[in-house]
């Protein structure tokens, strides 16, 4: 049964208290400037000011999605060794009990969010610890990019587990202003929300594409404007222009922002005049930022020295991903004589749903483990909900081929329902008798939706 959502109202004063307190908690648990401690919770203010109280004496939180079944979850822990772990809304909660302490003016770290790799090995993002001029540089180089002020009310709805979420939610209250967070995204609630009915009337918030669109298509017609937003920011996967150009009709003027980004990193930003003199594009480089595209067409930005990161525990990759200052996602795109930035293609086999990212080789791990699966392949296809939505090709060890007539599908369906996180798990089936291949053996993972009409 799904939980109701929840909505709660978090104030700076509020959340100031609470910040200290949950900071005193950890420190009484023996926790010490680098030390880490997990966080497994659907959002919550109990969970923002958690995060924030732990930033500000420098125990840095790793934030997991809560939706991980155990063995996700636990797999993920065993790498990112958090001296403490917090599960439950009881020991959360617990955590308010804590003595205040002194904090420091801004966090003086970033979380550590996981982000997976093209061979489905998860890898920790992390920032190491900044000094107070570092930390003061980094949170203003977030507040002042969005213009966060005291008066601003903020409403949270993506989970707390996106980074997007905490800088959005950190920049609000450091500066004075007011949170509204929703337990988790709801299009009903979130437009009541936006309309005032919990309480403060929201002027920014973030959504993914997905949760845009739904929105969008939330409540009765006539469809109703969102006049109290001065900001309204999407990212996280592609936008369709259809779903952008409604979004800019129901918002005012200089309202409907994007940004291009990842968990290591920001890239740039695009104010809505820049996408409407420039279909199609992602904005140009932050502020303080310097992009250039190889010739492989790989897309590198070269960050300020506090927005430098490493992969947890794995030199190897850390290395891979940074060349001369800058750094890459794996990323395709091109810059035009402006400076405007366009994306080809997201990360090799990428599927990003719901803002979500999925990677085939995690999936293709668990969806092999059925007998009768000779091989395997997973992929995205373009999804009006999701933007893409997670699919797998099959190659039982029968003949049969079809989407619903080889009964090994059925076996794999259930699997992963077992095995894998909702998001994660294929909404689309189809059997095949042969993956396409280059003459190497190399999986032409791109062509498999292609074969889809000849089944």
């Amino acid at each position: 049964m799904t939980r109701p959502v929840t909505v709660e109202v978090l104030t700076a004063a509020d959340a100031e208290g609470a910040q200290r307190r949950a900071a005193g908690a950890m420190v009484a648990a023996g926790l010490v400037p680098g030390d880490r401690v997990a966080f497994s919770l659907p959002s919550s203010g109990a969970l923002m000011c958690a995060v924030l109280g732990a930033l500000r004496v420098g125990v840095v939180p790793v934030l997991l999605n809560a939706t991980l079944l155990d063995a996700e979850r636990d797999q993920l822990l065993a790498d990112a060794r958090p001296e403490l772990v917090i599960g439950d809304r009881h020991r959360l909660t617990a955590l308010d009990a804590g003595s205040p302490v002194d904090l420091a003016p801004f966090p003086l770290a970033r979380p550590m969010h996981y982000t997976s790799g093209t061979t489905g090995r998860s890898k920790g993002v992390w920032s190491g610890l900044w000094d107070a001029a570092t930390a003061e540089a980094a949170f203003a180089d977030e507040a002042d990019q969005w213009a966060c002020g005291p008066d601003d009310v903020h409403l949270v709805c993506s989970p707390m587990f996106h980074s997007v979420s905490i800088r959005f939610a950190a920049g609000t209250l450091l500066r004075g202003g007011t949170c509204v967070i929703l337990s988790r995204f709801d299009a009903d609630v979130a437009r009541q929300a936006l309309g005032g009915h919990y309480g403060p009337v929201p002027t920014t918030t973030f959504m993914a594409p997905s949760a845009l669109a739904r929105l969008l298509s939330a409540g009765p017609r006539p469809w109703r404007r969102f006049d109290s937003l001065r900001l309204l920011v999407h990212a996280g996967s592609p936008c369709p222009p259809s779903l952008k150009r409604e979004a800019l009709a129901r918002v005012g003027p200089g309202v409907l922002w994007e940004f291009y980004g990842s968990t290591e990193g920001q890239f740039t930003v695009c104010p809505p005049d820049a996408w409407e003199a420039r279909p199609g594009t992602v904005g140009r480089a932050r502020s303080g930022r310097s992009l250039f595209v190889d010739d492989d067409g790989t897309i590198w930005c070269r960050p300020p020295d506090f927005a430098r990161f490493a992969y947890w525990g794995d030199e190897v990759k850390t290395s891979a991903a940074w060349r001369d200052g800058a750094f890459t996602v794996g990323d395709l795109g091109r810059l035009d004589a402006d400076g405007y930035l366009y994306l080809d293609g997201r990360r090799d086999d990428l599927i990003i749903s719901g803002g979500v990212n999925v990677y085939p080789a995690e999936v293709e791990a668990v969806l092999a483990e059925v007998d009768g699966v000779t091989e395997v392949a997973v992929f995205g296809l373009a999804d009006e909900r999701w933007g893409q939505r997670v699919c797998a090709a099959v190659v039982p060890a029968t003949r049969w081929q079809g989407a619903s007539t080889d009964p090994v599908i059925e076996k794999v369906r259930a699997h992963a329902s077992r095995r894998l996180a909702g998001y994660k798990r294929p909404k689309q089936y189809v059997a095949l008798a042969t993956l396409p291949r280059t003459a190497t053996g190399k999986l032409q993972r791109s062509l498999i939706p292609g074969l889809l009409d000849e089944v």
